[in-house]
């Protein structure tokens, strides 16, 4: 017992470290974003007449709307000393601003292939993208009526769904991690970046966002409280 004991007072201090690093790089991410679409790329407008500005709010909005929400929503239903009530809200709420600012991003995808004529859905990352969308909609509304109105299903019911509801938004995370790294590496190949310094600065952005992913999902399977 005292074995059992020790080692998961390893884990917990493993998870918060790790959990402080996962913020760390998800900010981080989020300023190499904004460095690159402000400094490289001419800045972001949903309503710009420039459809460079109107595309630049997808990137932004993917990562910073829907990875970086959905992920905080995970770690602080894991990973936050809290009423479980409240972590409960908490986590909806985060889940909610990220599938809402995700389809805000997906439509300014769209929007940009109106600007040009473009043909919409042709590449693998629009496939991945909108696979997570399409199934972190149906993961939210999945939660939503089974743990935040416990009447509405039996505890044996809630206690057969939770793993299935943890590890489908872990799998998600991770597909909307690869949605952003095909889509970085599309941009990359298929548009003409302005310089070496800028190729450089989205190889870094990819990198650190794989990590943020990756940092998260150790600090939920490790998570300090439970």
């Amino acid at each position: 017992m005292d074995i059992i004991t020790g080692d998961r007072r390893t884990y917990q201090r493993s998870a918060s470290g790790i959990t402080v690093l996962a913020h760390l790089l998800g900010l981080t991410a989020l300023v190499l974003m904004l460095i690159w679409l402000l400094h490289y790329r001419e800045g972001l407008d949903l309503d710009s007449e420039n459809p460079a500005r109107v595309f630049n709010v997808h990137p932004f909005l993917m990562y910073f709307g829907f990875i970086f929400f959905a992920a905080e929503a995970m770690m602080a239903y894991k990973t936050v000393a809290a009423a479980h009530t409240v972590k409960k809200f908490v986590h909806m709420f985060f889940n909610l601003a990220s599938l809402v600012l995700g389809i805000v991003g997906i439509h300014a995808a769209f929007k940009y292939h109106d600007k040009l004529n473009l043909e919409d859905m042709t590449s693998l990352h629009s496939w991945i993208g909108m696979a997570a969308l399409c199934l972190f909609i149906l993961q939210w509304l999945f939660g939503f009526s089974l743990f935040l109105f416990p009447q509405a299903s039996t505890e044996y019911t809630r206690a057969r769904a939770l793993p299935w509801h943890i590890n489908g938004g872990r799998a998600l995370l991770y597909m909307a991690i690869c949605a952003a790294e095909t889509g970085l590496m599309q941009k990359s190949t298929f548009l003409q970046l302005n310089s070496g310094r800028e190729s450089h600065l989205v190889n870094i952005l990819g990198v650190v966002i794989l990590l943020f992913g990756i940092t998260v999902d150790i600090s939920v399977a490790l998570a300090r409280y439970i």
